[in-house]
């Protein structure tokens, strides 16, 4: 019989192994949604350079909207002071700042390469160059409000030496010094050197600061100085009056309370010389008006000069997206279990793959007041372009675009738009998330009806395997049959043919098991006529060669008749046993008085007995003596000479256990589980002196079923020999 394979693979496993292909639907999905996300980031990029491209247009040929003096080739740019208009009153009495927070990206820092060489008066001991200390920087912003020039200056100094309480002296401190050119063309300097933390008070100064006596004071400066962390802040103010077209700043830094000598200036210019001063640049005010117009775009939009320096600057490139997308659901609008799978299950799967935009970043690139990049370059020599560029850590990406701005054939300077793809990869992943809510729910669902359907079938076809292994017992016998399906698909048809086959199968059984019954029914007359005709055959014949044939005759019938008993014998069990009664018996008296039986006929052979009583269960003695002749018969007959026969009998544990064992020939492997079928003998050839059927144990089978038990034959691993066990359950008082 051929072992059944046991495999972890069903048909349920098979049907959604093969659904997960169906996976390739959402990575397709995912494909398109890039490729669209590719497509609107080439057509924001358009639009874009179509922004820049307008603006400029409307900039072109009016160089009255810039300062000449910015194009001057003869200015240097670090010199030169941009002046931004400022659109409501500042107050000068917070050292946050918090007055200029939409200003301060213009900050221009100034520091080491602005380290000056300078003289204070040639004539004077204070003759000498003053040497670089890296530790002194500031950055400095200049604004323009109401007629007013406004100005804050933030040093990092990491000492800090203020003015004596009692020294008149302006030039043995930290101190700042202003310089401008005034209208009519006269440089004025000023000098702002305090006690402390305090309101500023203002000098004008001769050709030597020593000369403590050509001090003015000056009241229309005015202003603070506050102490930070790392240095001062000094936040002023003074009329556009005193101005003229030149302004500059210099840091004067003493770090020795001592000997109180400067060690190091830093400065917009040289603010020593007139002719060396830097220029005031103020944007023209129309240009505000016309990029205004266009501050509607969702993006930010800055013009700048040949200098690279920032004329203007509309929008916040953190809110810049370029797109309008949808209002999120409010929390009241939601669902909130399927809230609470988004938040703690989908979201977390999902942003494994992709990226979360953030507007909380920097960009570094347009902190001060000049812009730099390709884009800029190709736009100030002439050409268009745009370019992206990524924001670490945040991982921004920035899509910028510069224009170039012409007059009179010549580049003036440059529009510059710029948009962050926060909004478009937000949109990418609003897409991506509903493709994929979509696409899982009706891969449940597939998969779920796949599940459901696979399950089905493997459940009809575990059905028709159960109805098909109960058909036949465990001695090959047909006790039942398979319900047809009436189902018409391909198992239905399967259980019919299989019904159709069990049927055919019974019929041809049924002939099989009665045949022995007829057939020794049918052959008796026939053996009775032929033994009557031997016998008056015998009588009327006399010489010795005759009476040899009529002897072998008369063997053949009596071993034909024997072969014809006990063919018929199984078949008249089985029908009495049908009609049998049961009652209570003690075991192990009944296999006693067999056993005392045995050993008066089978004088040859040791038969040993351990019995022990009383093994009380319900049945028939006859039966139970029958079966014990057919086990002894056959432990005889294969038992080694003078080798003894063991029977045990006892109640073990509810049950009551009768053993036959003998010392013997081991029993094939193959034959252990149909030694107690029909016809079925182990004996060899030269051993079978009388014709075996192999019924004798299959006796002993039908009885030990009838009493409710089993029985097994199986190898002694001790000694060479064999066990048949009996196990019947003991009778329930």
């Amino acid at each position: 019989m051929a072992r059944a394979l046991k495999t972890p693979f069903g048909i349920r496993f098979k049907l959604v192994f093969l659904s997960s292909f169906l996976l390739v639907i959402p990575w397709l999905g995912y494909q398109y949604i890039l490729e669209m996300e590719d497509y609107l980031r080439r057509g924001q990029e358009q639009v874009v350079l179509g922004t820049a491209r307008a603006l400029a247009t409307a900039l072109n040929e009016r160089p009255e909207l810039f300062d000449e003096g910015t194009f001057s080739p003869t200015l240097r740019r670090s010199d030169n002071l941009y002046v931004y208009p400022i659109y409501y009153p500042l107050s000068l009495d917070d050292e946050s700042l918090v007055d200029w927070r939409d200003y301060q990206r213009y900050e221009l820092p100034y520091g080491r390469a602005n380290t000056i060489a300078t003289q204070l008066n040639p004539q004077s001991e204070f003759s000498r160059y003053y040497h670089n200390d890296e530790s002194l920087n500031f950055r400095l912003l200049v604004g323009e409000h109401n007629r007013y020039l406004y100005a804050y200056l933030k040093v990092v100094d990491n000492q800090l030496v203020y003015r004596s309480p009692d020294s008149l002296s302006i030039h043995r401190s930290d101190f700042l010094q202003i310089s401008l050119v005034s209208p009519e063309n006269e440089l004025h300097r000023y000098v702002i050197s305090p006690r402390g933390p305090e309101f500023i008070y203002a000098y004008e100064i001769g050709n030597d600061l020593r000369d403590i006596g050509a001090l003015t004071h000056e009241e229309r400066i005015s202003g603070q100085w506050y102490e930070t962390e790392d240095g001062y802040v000094v936040e002023l103010r003074l009329p556009l009056t005193m101005l003229g077209q030149r302004l500059g700043f210099a840091i004067y830094d003493v770090d020795d309370p001592e000997t109180r000598n400067v060690t190091a200036v830093v400065a917009t210019s040289d603010v020593n010389q007139r002719s060396e001063v830097g220029n005031l640049l103020r944007p023209t005010p129309e240009i505000d008006k016309i990029v205004e117009g266009m501050g509607h775009t969702n993006s930010r939009i800055q013009v700048v000069d040949r200098g690279s320096r920032v004329l203007l600057s509309v929008g916040d490139i953190q809110s810049a997206t370029g797109l309008t997308l949808a209002a999120e659901e409010t929390e009241r609008d939601r669902n909130r279990y399927w809230a609470w799978m988004e938040d703690n299950v989908l979201h977390p799967l999902y942003y494994q793959i992709l990226t979360k935009p953030s507007n909380d970043f920097i960009d570094d690139l347009y902190v001060g007041s000049t812009l730099e990049g390709a884009h800029l370059s190709a736009a100030l020599d002439g050409e268009s372009m745009t370019q992206f560029r990524t924001i670490d850590p945040s991982q921004t990406r920035i899509l910028e675009a510069a224009y170039p701005i012409f007059a009179d054939g010549e580049v003036m300077g440059a529009v510059v738009v710029d948009q962050n793809m926060n909004g478009l990869r937000t949109f990418r992943n609003q897409a991506l998330e509903t493709l994929f809510n979509t696409i899982l729910g009706v891969m449940l669902l597939v998969a779920f009806g796949l599940f459901f359907f696979a399950s089905r079938i493997s459940a009809r076809i575990r059905a028709l395997r159960n109805q098909a292994e109960n058909i036949i017992d465990d001695h090959g016998r047909l006790k039942n049959t398979i319900v047809a399906s009436r189902n018409s698909d391909e198992i239905g048809d399967l259980s019919r043919s299989f019904y159709n086959m069990v049927e055919r199968l019974g019929q041809y059984t049924n002939y099989l098991e009665n045949m022995s019954s007829r057939l020794s029914h049918e052959l008796r007359t026939p053996v009775t006529v032929v033994r009557s005709s031997l016998e008056n055959l015998g009588m009327t014949v006399h010489d010795r060669e005759s009476a040899v044939y009529i002897q072998r005759a008369e063997d053949g019938i009596n071993r034909l008749n024997l072969i014809l008993t006990n063919m018929s014998e199984a078949t008249r069990l089985e029908q009495m046993l049908q009609t049998s009664e049961k009652e209570r018996i003690d075991l192990a008296k009944v296999v006693a008085g067999c056993v005392e039986g045995y050993r008066l006929a089978y004088p040859d052979a040791v038969i040993e007995d351990d019995l022990q009583g009383p093994v009380i269960v319900s049945g028939v003695p006859e039966y139970i003596a029958q079966l014990m002749d057919k086990l002894i018969a056959n432990a005889v007959e294969f038992t080694y000479y003078r080798k003894p026969i063991t029977v045990f009998c006892r109640a073990i544990k509810g049950r009551a256990v009768l053993r036959v064992t003998n010392y013997g020939p081991y029993l094939p492997e193959e034959m252990k589980g149909r030694l107690f079928d029909s016809m079925i003998s182990v004996r060899p050839q030269e051993k079978q002196r009388e014709p075996h059927l192999g019924m004798g144990l299959h006796i002993a089978r039908l009885i030990t079923e009838f009493h409710q038990g089993h029985i097994r034959a199986e190898n002694i691993q001790e000694f060479e020999g064999v066990a048949i066990t009996l196990i019947i359950p003991l009778l329930q008082e």
